[in-house]
Order: structure tokens, then C-alpha cells, then sequence
């Protein structure tokens, strides 16, 4: 089964070819064909544990050697499965908003800031992604004293920070009240139009899929004998 998007633009889709995962016991996917257009949020649903993260995991670079991926991921015309993880451009959000404990908050996002700029550039980036979540004049906030909403917005604009081509999200909003989910849906799904980001995210929540602007697809379709 392959899923097309309703829109792509040359060499910015992230394509996932035949793919396939297991241990070497049991057969965890395969057969996984995909792409997902720039601006799209495809959803993969399933129920905890069936491997859903351990997908995003094989996307980003991260999968544990346990595991043995056939088939092959592409983003912007390169093929990822050679590269390492740094040099993938995925970013990655998890339930989670993992901000460092040791970090105030403008240090956490500066975190996310490529090499290469001066100071007084990396502090306007990081002035702006605070401005643009709501978190202007809070560079000096330790992360335990944000909501968890603050929290979850701070961790999005840490990863957009790091100029991704595409963006992984591992049931980002499951941690949240059902108040707070809806916001945060509305402001991730927005930044991932705004920036055309080809997205993936996983979840076992209708909600998630009925709010993503994009193809859902069942994991057990794909799931090995």
C-alpha cells in the first residue's frame, strides 16, 4: 500500500520506500510506502507499543541496532538511511518536552540554533522564536517554573530553531489537558504549514488524526506476521 500526498513540491517530501523493521525474532513492519508533501502532517495510528516511535526512530537516525531496516528514506533528494543523525535535518518532538534542567529557557532554545552565527545573531533568533510562542521577556526562566503548555511551545520553537526539512512528532499533545492539546494541535500544525515541513506524526488518539491536515494510515496494515 502506498499513500500519496495531494500536493508535493521536487525534492522536499520526505519518501519512506518499502520499509520495513524487525528483531531478530519477529517481523515489527513492512511493506511501508509513503510520502508526505511539504506542509502535510500524515498520521500514523496505532495502539501503545506496536512501534510506531520505533519508526520515527529509523527516520531520524536513532533506531537501536537491535533492529534491522530494509527499504529506504529520502528528504530533500538525499537518501538518510547513510547518514548520521546530525546531518539528517529531522527534528524531532516527543510527549515530552525534555527542556535541560541546567538551562534557563533563552539558553535551552539557543541550544537548537546552528553553528556558524555571532552571538547577537543567535540571541535575535532566539528573542523571535520566544516572541512567536508567547514567551517574550522570559530568556531567563528556569524551564521547571513554565506551564506545561509554555513548556511544550518552547520545545516546538527549540526544534524549528534547528532549521529541520522535516519534522517528527511522537504524540507531542498526549501529555496535555484536552484544552491545551487543542491549542497546541493549532499551534504546531500551523508553523508546520507556515514552513511547508513535511511531518509525520504518530499517535494512538483520534483527535490527533482528525485535527492533522493529512493522509491517515493504520499501523496494523503494516504490521509484520
Amino acid at each position: 500500500m502506498t499513500v500519496e500526498p495531494n500536493n508535493s513540491g521536487p525534492g522536499s517530501a520526505l519518501v519512506l520506500t518499502d520499509i520495513s523493521l524487525a528483531l531478530p525474532d519477529r517481523m515489527i513492519m513492512q511493506g511501508f510506502s509513503l510520502t508526505v508533501a511539504p506542509g502535510e502532517v500524515a498520521t500514523v495510528m496505532g495502539p501503545s507499543g506496536c512501534g510506531k516511535s520505533t519508526l520515527l526512530s529509523a527516520i531520524a537516525g536513532t533506531l537501536s541496532p537491535s533492529f534491522v531496516l530494509g527499504g529506504a528514506i529520502s528528504l530533500l533528494g538525499r537518501d538518510l538511511t547513510t547518514l548520521p543523525t546530525e546531518e539528517r535535518r529531522v527534528g524531532m518532538l516527543f510527549q515530552d518536552a525534555l527542556l535541560f534542567p541546567h538551562l534557563n529557557l533563552g539558553e535551552n532554545l539557543a541550544f537548537g540554533v546552528p553553528a556558524g552565527l555571532t552571538r547577537t545573531e543567535r540571541r535575535e533568533r532566539v528573542d523571535a522564536a520566544l516572541d512567536r510562542a508567547g514567551l517574550a521577556g522570559m530568556w531567563d526562566r528556569d524551564p521547571d517554573t513554565l506551564s506545561g503548555g509554555q513548556r511544550a511551545r518552547a520545545a516546538l520553537m527549540r526544534t524549528l530553531l534547528s532549521e529541520p526539512a522535516a519534522l517528527l512528532l511522537d504524540e507531542p499533545f498526549s501529555r496535555l489537558d484536552a484544552a491545551l492539546q487543542e491549542r497546541f494541535r493549532d499551534f504546531v500544525f500551523g508553523h508546520v504549514t507556515e514552513r511547508q515541513l513535511p511531518t509525520l506524526l504518530v499517535t494512538h488518539d483520534p483527535r490527533d488524526a482528525e485535527a492533522a491536515p493529512g493522509p491517515v494510515i493504520a499501523f496494523e496494515d503494516f504490521a509484520g506476521a
